[in-house]
């Protein structure tokens, strides 16, 4: 309970942040937020803490805790906190712009000798393989083809794919897509890439793919993620001791 009660109000903070709740880019102190959040101050301290080490916030001597305005400059399209749910962002919210998904395609295929190897199945499974384009408003910044085993979601659907499929799993079945290991780069963009991404023959493509695991470490789906290249910024945070 004290683990969702911290992951909370790290999560609320950030919508707060997003919305411009803090224009001075200073939060409450850690009693005052105590107080908001019916909660002890060692909750506090860890949320913070959390966020801290994340790169959203710092500490000032004396001073109180502030929101990192480059963390607001830079924002990602991607949100990648340890334990939580993957997935788009809300970073982009606070311009106005509403994501979106449009499905390409659907179907169900037996999986290649990589795959399996990848999602360790076994020869007779099969799975679902999905090409979505992403878009914030109007403007796409994503092609999107992932391969989910069946066994995991047999029941997953036109319907379902049209929205998150991370957080339908979350929801209808308990389990958080919490973990992924993944590979970043850049090629040349292909014919399809500059027809869907919007893309002139001399723009690049980023590229991001690999694995998605569910946090009691089944794989759930590989994915292979296309940008348009002005999106593929992803923010990370070093301390330097």
């Amino acid at each position: 309970m004290a683990e969702l009660i911290y992951k909370r109000i790290i999560a609320d903070l950030k919508q707060k942040i997003f919305a411009g709740d803090y224009p001075e880019l200073k939060l409450p102190d850690e009693r005052t937020l105590s107080s908001i959040y019916g909660v002890s101050r060692s909750t506090i301290k860890r949320s913070l803490g959390r966020m801290a080490s994340d790169g959203i916030i710092f500490k000032k001597r004396g001073a109180g805790t502030f929101i990192n305005p480059l963390y607001l400059k830079n924002e990602s399209v991607f949100n990648y906190e340890e334990g939580s749910n993957l997935g788009v962002t809300d970073n982009f919210k606070m311009d106005g712009q509403k994501p979106s998904i449009k499905v390409l395609s659907f179907e169900v295929i037996k999986p290649t000798h990589e795959l399996q190897r990848d999602l360790f199945l076994k020869s007779d499974d099969f799975v679902y393989k999905i090409v979505r384009l992403r878009l914030f408003d109007e403007h796409p910044f994503m092609i999107e083809t992932g391969y989910i085993p069946i066994k995991i979601i047999p029941e997953l659907s036109h319907d379902i794919i049209q929205g998150s499929i991370f957080n339908y799993v979350q929801k209808e079945h308990r389990q958080a897509v919490s973990k992924s290991f993944l590979s970043v780069f850049a090629e040349p963009s292909t014919a399809r890439d500059q027809q869907l991404l919007k893309l002139s023959e001399k723009e690049p493509t980023g590229i991001m793919e690999g694995i998605f695991f569910l946090d009691n470490g089944t794989p759930f789906e590989f994915s292979h993620m296309r940008f348009h290249y002005k999106y593929l910024k992803f923010n990370t945070f070093v301390a330097v001791n």
